[in-house]
């Protein structure tokens, strides 16, 4: 069992910058591939980013593409998400997800553990 704890969330304006961060709490959670997911109110949770365990395959959904960075540092047991140009429809809860199989996937039921969420809050 892996427990995975986000963190960086915040309120900040449109064009800001957040960087969240997911941090595990075992070593195994090197090896597994990550992503970040995120719901807004009314909406269905929604592809994000993911990363290999080793970092050198990583996924952006397009509507981040070019302003949201995916990375890792499996020595800290954390993967990280840097948010820039934040845009008001980025609004919503950010979960990070693992999943000790694969190498990184769009699809939400590839991952076995979830975080709880960090709330992200962009005003106009």
């Amino acid at each position: 069992q892996v427990q995975l704890v986000e963190s960086g969330g915040g309120v900040v304006q449109a064009g800001g910058s957040l960087r969240l961060s997911c941090a595990a709490s075992r070593s195994t959670f090197s090896s597994y591939a990550t992503a970040w997911f995120r719901q807004a109110p009314g909406k269905e949770r929604e592809f994000v980013a993911a990363i290999s365990w080793s970092g050198t395959r990583k996924y952006y959904a397009d509507s981040v593409k070019g302003r949201f960075t995916i990375s890792r540092d499996n020595a800290k047991n954390t993967v990280y998400l840097q948010m820039n140009s934040l845009k008001p429809e980025d609004t919503a809860v950010y979960c990070c997800a693992a999943d000790p199989w694969g190498m990184g996937s769009y699809n939400l039921n590839e991952y076995d553990y979830w975080g709880q969420g960090t709330q992200v809050t962009v005003s106009s």
